[in-house]
């Protein structure tokens, strides 16, 4: 993959050495880890020539403050890997693949363990005071999805093995609600909450998908049961078509993980391809909230939550 050096990214990467640094010092925990340190934020914020920006007219791939303005994005979220257990690995042919045609993050971190407050971050700037994978949570806050609706945008989340948008149980066969924090939202409508079986196979339907989506496959595919290879064969089968499409149909494809295999630096893989994206190596420090804010800006919607604590990703586009 391509690695640019000017000044700016040799100071991101400065800046990242300062994000793994501090993440070494906390411990991995099953049960529910410590919040982001300080230094952490202290080096997402101070990122050189971060401003805030906004999309350009909806649909129309225009850009204004740096960023794009895409007509769709999908939003995959994978489980319990780290960055090099996906990177370079033989295991994951497809998702280098990806890494290659894309942006990939070099020091993208996950804010906390386990799993379900990492979700929540993701989804809502706020890990909402959970520091466990426990079920069930209701909370009425701002999130990606309400802020979308409420500027006149859609939304949905596609999970793998759902009953029915219905279904509020903790757990269903392979089906795991804390890997789904939307259902926890209850100023969202049901009908936000959808089966994987429901996301359109075809460009038809890929074009009249949401706004912004989010995808999660079910725990033996999104490789917390699962292996990599698994993982990695099932995005292909059913992701691939909807990349190749959103290259040349101004929309984007995101991977990333929820948090790593529960070790102290708790370091994952993110990836952006699709339409506008420069591939590269960047070595910018990212997490949750960062990205957060990133797809909140491209649609040019106030932060919410952490997420303001931190400035959206802007050189990965090309204009």
């Amino acid at each position: 993959m391509r690695s640019a050096r000017s000044p700016r990214r040799r100071a991101a990467a400065a800046a990242a050495a300062v994000v793994a640094g501090a993440l070494m010092a906390v411990g991995g925990c099953s049960s529910g880890g410590s919040a982001e340190p300080s230094a952490v934020s202290s080096a997402l914020n101070v990122q050189p020539g971060s401003t805030a920006g906004t999309g350009g007219p909806a649909g129309t791939g225009g850009t204004a403050g740096g960023l794009p303005r895409p007509a769709h994005v999908v939003v995959v979220v994978e489980e319990n890997h780290s960055y090099a257990d996906i990177i370079g690995s033989g295991d994951a042919p497809y998702l280098n693949e990806l890494a290659h045609s894309g942006a990939s993050f070099t020091a993208s971190y996950a804010v906390t363990h386990p799993s379900q407050p990492n979700y929540l971050a993701l989804f809502s700037g706020s890990t909402q005071g959970i520091t466990d994978d426990s079920c069930p949570h209701t909370f009425t806050g701002p999130s990606l999805a309400s802020e979308l609706v409420a500027a006149g945008h859609s939304f949905a989340g596609y999970s793998e093995s759902l009953p029915s948008p219905l279904f509020l149980g903790c757990t269903a066969g392979d089906y795991a609600r804390r890997h789904n924090p939307w259902v926890n939202f209850s100023n969202l409508p049901t009908a936000d909450n959808r089966a994987f079986s429901d996301f359109p196979t075809d460009p038809s339907g890929y074009a009249s998908l949401p706004t912004l989506s989010f995808v999660i496959p079910n725990v033996q595919h999104d490789m917390h049961d699962g292996s990599v290879r698994e993982g990695d064969d099932w995005l292909r089968t059913h992701l691939d078509a909807y990349a190749s499409w959103a290259r040349t149909h101004n929309s984007l494809l995101v991977v990333t993980w929820d948090e790593d295999d529960n070790s102290a630096s708790n370091q994952i893989p993110t990836l952006v391809t699709g339409a506008n994206v420069r591939p590269g190596s960047y070595a910018e420090p990212v997490d949750h909230y960062r990205l957060l804010r990133t797809l909140l800006a491209l649609y040019a919607l106030p932060p919410i939550g952490q997420s303001a604590d931190r400035a959206p990703i802007t050189d990965v586009w090309q204009h």
